[in-house]
């Protein structure tokens, strides 16, 4: 298995990243939030799942070893396979899954497009005692976590988008236009939900930057 990548990162897209390792580019598939933390042609390293199929062989990256292992124990789980686990981790951080599965936190877990009620409740019911509980890593998303915790901050969502669309090769300038435009978006789905959906947040204002 590829545990992990270490290079320059040559190319970054809405939906993941080319790392250049040894002078191979390897296509690693991330998260928003991964994403916002790289930055084209500076190094990177980024820890790894690679997924095997019949037609296909797929590499995953993350932010830190913790967020991969969730991704792949995730996975154990009835009906969940890469994709749908990579969702979860799109939507929470690591610390507000562990919580949302110790806590039955359903709506929490509902948050996640393709996880209904019965999915929510079947994630808890079989994820529960391999996850373990939380009684520290529950703050908000931007604060910091509790010491000796393994788990990456979150950045707030303005650095997380303006870094995401600069890797892009939009401007500092344009990136700033697009997050005032933006604001009031977050600022309701802060309001709503009780956190900020950088991944939608980035559709939005590449659909904003593209047609100006």
């Amino acid at each position: 298995m590829i545990a992990s990548v270490h290079g320059r990162v040559a190319a970054v897209g809405p939906d993941g990243a080319v790392v250049e390792v040894g002078g191979v580019g390897l296509s690693v598939q991330c998260t928003p939030g991964t994403i916002a933390r790289l930055t084209v042609g500076e190094q990177a390293r980024l820890a790894t799942s690679l997924v095997v199929r019949e037609d296909s062989l797929t590499l995953y990256g993350f932010a830190d070893d913790d967020e991969r292992s969730l991704f792949e124990l995730l996975q154990t789980a009835n009906g969940v396979g890469p994709r749908l686990a990579q969702a979860v981790l799109a939507i929470h951080p690591p610390r507000e899954v562990r919580r949302a599965v110790s806590m039955a936190d359903v709506k929490a877990l509902m948050q996640v497009p393709g996880i209904g009620k019965k999915g929510a409740e079947r994630l808890i019911l079989e994820l529960r005692d391999r996850l373990g509980t939380t009684t520290t890593d529950t703050q908000l998303d931007g604060a910091p976590a509790a010491a000796g915790s393994p788990i990456t901050p979150v950045a707030p969502w303005r650095d997380q988008l303006s870094s995401a669309l600069v890797g892009l090769g939009w401007s500092t300038r344009e990136a700033d236009t697009a997050l005032t435009a933006l604001a009031p978006v977050a600022d309701e789905q802060l309001t709503t939900t009780g956190r900020v959906d950088v991944g939608s947040l980035l559709r939005q204002a590449l659909q904003l930057l593209g047609r100006s």
